[in-house]
């Protein structure tokens, strides 16, 4: 099978202040990822819930999110 990341966690320092964020991709428009190389990582593309045929609301992945975000980090 082929690997391809579906999520990315970002970091950043800039002037002592932390910025940082998480994307899960659930149905983006994948012809726009053709352009970048993530996470400098080219040996793995990108893909999303959608195209692993795995079938979710945004609102239902949102609450899951959230649900095992505060499990694992409360």
């Amino acid at each position: 099978g082929i690997e391809n990341k579906t999520a990315a966690i970002g970091i950043r320092v800039r002037r002592g202040v932390a910025f940082h964020g998480v994307a899960l991709n659930v149905n983006p428009e994948l012809f726009y990822y053709q352009g970048i190389v993530p996470c400098g990582i080219r040996e793995y593309g990108v893909t999303s819930l959608q195209q692993l045929k795995i079938t979710a609301s945004k609102t239902k992945v949102d609450l899951a999110l959230k649900k095992h975000f505060d499990l694992v980090f409360n």
